[in-house]
């Protein structure tokens, strides 16, 4: 009796320095060391990849995020604000339905086959849109120029990236609506377009918020000149 329970009492002591040393250096030194590092080497992408304008976050860059006029009387959804270079389409998010005190967006894909009536209704519906807002005096876009990531929307529904040839068809529109010189605009664009990672993987792309963090600033440029 007495040499089991002092098998227990040794087995439960060691159990015990196993479970503080194990707390000490998974709970707390390696989440510190791996924070401290992060916090070193890579602090943006630490801290979210924040973006900021006039001292102010105004989103993060691997975050998606729409730019739109307040939604008006009587509508169900809000119109594009067309000052701005606009992100893929969103189709496939949904509001939260369980906690309804927060309005929370859901991220997700519309996980529509490629022959569905609806996903080619909305397609067609979306590449006619992109035409006429991209339609300004002195030019008019093809319809062949009308890249797929115009008129479908990511798998997760919050793609911050757009591809080169959607952001060239919108220099135009955001030329004159801002009042810029086209090249100046297209300078932007191709500043701030990323070529493919190590040069083979993925596609081109361009980030919509910085773009249009770049765009503020240059509006901001030009009329202190002005």
């Amino acid at each position: 009796m007495n040499t089991s329970l002092a098998n227990t009492a040794r087995l439960t002591g060691a159990a015990l320095r196993a479970l503080l040393t194990l707390t000490v250096l998974c709970g707390v030194l390696y989440p510190l060391a791996v924070t401290g590092l992060a916090q070193g080497l890579f602090p943006h992408q630490a801290n979210g990849s924040e973006l900021r304008s006039d001292g102010k976050v105004v989103g993060s860059s691997l975050i998606g995020q729409r730019y739109d006029l307040p939604l008006t009387k009587g509508a169900s959804t809000a119109a594009p604000d067309l000052r701005w270079f606009q992100p893929r389409p969103s189709d496939g998010l949904g509001e939260n339905t369980l906690n309804t005190r927060y309005r929370l967006q859901v991220s997700g894909a519309t996980n529509l086959s490629g022959d569905n009536p609806d996903l080619i209704k909305s397609v067609k519906a979306a590449k006619a849109k992109v035409l006429a807002d991209n339609t300004v005096p002195g030019y008019t876009p093809e319809p062949s120029a009308v890249p797929a990531d115009a008129v479908t929307s990511s798998a997760s529904g919050l793609d911050p990236d757009i591809s080169p040839a959607y952001a060239t068809l919108q220099i135009h529109r955001v030329a004159a609506r801002n009042h810029l010189p086209v090249p100046e605009v297209t300078r932007l664009v191709t500043t701030h377009t990323t070529p493919r990672t190590l040069g083979f993987l993925g596609e081109p792309r361009v980030n919509v918020l910085e773009l249009n963090v770049a765009l503020r600033e240059a509006l901001k440029e030009a009329a202190g000149k002005g």
